[in-house]
């Protein structure tokens, strides 16, 4: 990760401007808080993002994630009139930069644990790098999602890395060449969409999906989200040693143990996350 546990353990005594954080209960919330510009991501709300992943990903009290929006658009993708600005509007963020460039697809891909997308609103550009690299997205079904680049000359090329996580090359070259705007049930069609459910409805789904994420073995899921990441980067003659060694892992830690124990006396596991 871009900031270590050390820089991390100072989350609560630091001001983010764009973001609001809650931790309780194993589950780290995330709102993007930016809406008057539609949530657009300027260099201050993406350092902010990091952070806060970076975070998430060295507590060992948070076992999932939960990211959502305040306002009208869930995420307009980039402010680029903010990242070419030679005079940076004032901020309150006292959230430090990092030694090394943020790169937005990646600290997703570093995370390895459970992060659900709560999309409340319509999600453009590069705000799809948000949702991809969540596990799952639950969206409203009145949501857009929009590739608008090429119309302004541009070419969505981390988002499309992104996308081709979760769909066919085929479709995801389509939807960029095309500027595609589709809605949530296509969306859903795609593979950029989990869940639909209607608005009233949204907050429930998603205490609902990670109250079961959070019943089982964190350490599990941990160890499995990381195996799945350093997995495409391993040839393919190497996959199942490489996945061999991660199940002896994942047996020697104190999760496998207590699972193994409570499933002996027919009781319930009691997690610790090691």
């Amino acid at each position: 990760m871009l900031y270590t546990e050390k820089e991390t353990n100072s989350l609560k005594s630091l001001t983010f401007a764009h973001l609001l954080v809650e931790e309780k209960d194993h589950l780290f919330t995330i709102t993007l808080n930016r809406p008057e510009k539609k949530n657009a991501m300027n260099p201050v709300i993406l350092r902010e993002l990091a952070f806060a992943l970076a975070y998430a990903h060295h507590a060992a009290a948070v076992w999932a994630v939960v990211i959502a929006a305040k306002g009208d658009v869930f995420c307009a993708g980039a402010d680029l009139k903010a990242f070419s600005d030679k005079n940076p509007e004032p901020t309150v963020s006292t959230i430090p930069n990092p030694e090394k460039e943020i790169v937005i697809g990646d600290i997703f891909s570093q995370l390895h644990k459970p992060c659900i997308a709560k999309v409340s609103a319509s999600v453009y550009a590069g705000g799809f790098l948000i949702i991809c690299g969540c596990t799952h997205v639950i969206s409203v079904p009145e949501a857009k999602f929009g590739l608008p680049e090429v119309k302004r000359g541009i070419w969505p090329f981390q988002v499309m890395q992104s996308m081709l996580q979760v769909m066919p090359a085929r479709a995801v070259l389509d939807f960029c060449m095309r500027a595609k705007t589709v809605d949530a049930q296509e969306a859903l069609n795609l593979g950029l969409v989990s869940q639909i459910v209607p608005a009233e409805k949204l907050d429930e789904a998603v205490q609902n999906l990670t109250a079961e994420i959070l019943q089982y073995s964190p350490s599990a899921i941990r160890l499995g989200l990381k195996a799945f990441d350093e997995l495409k980067s391993k040839p393919a003659a190497e996959a199942h040693s490489f996945l061999k060694q991660m199940l002896a892992d994942v047996i020697h830690t104190e999760d496998a143990k207590e699972g193994i124990a409570a499933f002996t006396e027919k009781r319930q596991p009691v997690w610790k996350g090691k």
